[in-house]
């Protein structure tokens, strides 16, 4: 990759301070977890209770990926390299169980199904909201395939079924890997599907822990737990991105891959889409309108708007702060990549690991003990959302400079233009609609956020996720109606924008 020489400070100390922001939450639970010293520690670790936890949370941790890998990787094959009928749009609807916020699912089907309750309804829920994160990087990645390799394996006597396996999905597994351990370090931060499933995880105790007021220490030790896991799925996700992709071996423009026919599978191949989309639209799609019939004209509309009002504009003035916050880590991990830069980028990268029930816990202690002034109101929930979402940012900002060929930028310097101009006026109007895509990733997430939302809303303003909560958590569905509608109509949109533009350059052929 061409250099714009070194990186310069005036992006370097900004990068380093966003850094050191993301880390703060990592400092309160260290010094939380061992204020009653090392044998405190050691004795909670050793807890057959604390090792219950983590055989519990591993254990659908290991579940919900492998069943997301399956219907992503299996998913995204049917609907890029199949003939199967109305393909494209079901490439779109596939993707919109992204926008269901997890304890809103899961609060639906517990609505419909009591039973459901515990292990296989948490893992159901939680692979229903997830599968699109191994679908959509599955699905990009089968877009850059070279189509040549699969004809010469086609051409040496290969079947179908086998140059899927041993041609087409190897050069995909970078991009299934990734997509797998995101799905994992989902699961592994999650509140809302498992507390709604009275599933014993460990974002629930934790949780429980805190709000008790009776043992933070707790809570915090049991945090360092969760984050070692944490660190480790993104030591992973770091590894598999660093993995080649999937390359052209030939030259000239990309053209579409061909499509096999299915045949007399057609329509069996249906049912498998058909059933992935009932559990994960009709039924809580039915229950919900059970829910808005049950609240009828009754609902408070001045409640609802001041609720709504909330969750738009904290959720926009988080996303420009966090837009505004990644940009220098982002242009410097795509330009002047580095040690420097790596290390700057995996600090902050660190927060993207860490579930968000622990980013509040930390940000509620650094409100007390630092930052008096602000606590319970608007500015630390807007900085613990960019905390939690800064790394989100960078990676879209990160991609979209790269995307920009660095020597228009070269050119521009050398007729004279000054190196923020030049960027300025070339790199950053290419790489605009990415990073506002970043952006409007960073606002759809922090509508849906809960754990932070709960513990930093300053008091006497709620959002639509902490309104939705609190009446479901009663089980007073009939008043959370308007407010789930709301976010998920408000969700749904961007879902399916994201939708379309990933399947955009899938055009394909049959062959």
């Amino acid at each position: 990759m061409s250099r714009l020489g070194r990186p310069p400070a005036g992006l370097l100390l900004p990068a380093a301070l966003v850094a050191a922001c993301t880390l703060v939450p990592l400092v309160y639970l260290f010094e939380r977890a061992f204020e009653r010293g090392l044998p405190f520690v050691v004795d909670e670790l050793l807890q057959p209770r604390t090792a219950a936890m983590v055989g519990r949370s591993l254990l659908l941790v290991s579940v919900v990926t492998a069943a997301c890998v399956v219907l992503g990787v299996g998913l995204a094959v049917l609907v890029t390299r199949t003939d199967l009928r109305g393909r494209r749009v079901l490439a779109v609807a596939l993707t919109l169980p992204l926008a269901m916020p997890s304890y809103l699912l899961a609060y639906l089907w517990v609505s419909a199904f009591p039973t459901a309750a515990g292990f296989w309804g948490a893992a159901l829920v939680l692979t229903l909201v997830s599968y699109p994160l191994v679908l959509l990087t599955t699905m990009a990645a089968l877009a850059r395939v070279d189509p040549a390799q699969e004809e010469v394996a086609r051409s040496l006597g290969l079947g179908g079924v086998a140059t899927l396996f041993r041609v087409t999905l190897r050069q995909t597994r970078a991009a299934i890997a990734a997509g797998a351990l995101l799905v994992a370090l989902y699961v592994l931060s999650d509140f809302g599907a498992v507390a709604a499933m009275r599933y014993e995880a460990f974002t629930w105790v934790i949780y429980g822990a805190y709000r008790s007021g009776f043992n933070p220490s707790r809570a915090a030790v049991l945090s360092l737990v969760l984050i070692v896991f944490a660190v480790l799925l993104v030591v992973g996700e770091h590894r598999a991105r660093g993995v080649a992709a999937a390359v052209r071996i030939g030259g000239g423009a990309p053209r579409p891959a061909p499509v096999s026919r299915l045949g007399r599978w057609r329509w069996p191949a249906l049912a498998v889409p058909a059933v992935v989309l009932t559990a994960a639209l009709v039924v809580p799609g039915i229950e919900l309108m059970d829910w808005l019939l049950a609240a009828g004209m009754q609902w408070n509309v001045g409640e609802w708007l001041g609720a709504l009002g909330s969750t738009v504009w904290l959720s926009a003035a988080a996303a420009l702060v966090s837009t505004a916050a990644a940009l220098p880590l982002g242009v410097l991990a795509a330009r002047h990549r580095d040690r420097v830069t790596r290390a700057l980028e995996g600090a902050s990268f660190l927060a993207h690991g860490l579930p968000s029930i622990v980013i509040a816990i930390s940000m509620v202690s650094l409100g007390v003990l630092l930052l008096r002034p602000i606590y319970q109101r608007e500015p630390l929930l807007i900085l613990a959302y960019a905390v939690l979402f800064v790394p989100m940012a960078i990676g879209s900002i990160r991609a979209s400079v790269q995307a920009t060929p660095v020597r228009l930028e070269e050119v521009a310097r050398s007729l004279g233009r000054p190196p923020v101009r030049a960027f300025a006026t070339v790199t950053a109007r290419v790489a605009l609609p990415g990073i506002a895509a970043g952006a409007a990733l960073v606002l759809l997430t922090c509508m849906k956020e809960l754990p932070v939302t709960l513990l930093l809303h300053p008091t006497g303003t709620d959002t639509l996720a902490t309104r939705l909560w609190g009446y479901s958590s009663i089980s007073d569905y009939a008043a959370a109606a308007p407010y789930a509608a709301a976010l998920l109509l408000f969700a749904a949109v961007p879902t399916a924008v994201l939708g379309l533009w990933s399947t955009r350059s899938a055009e394909v052929r049959v062959d």
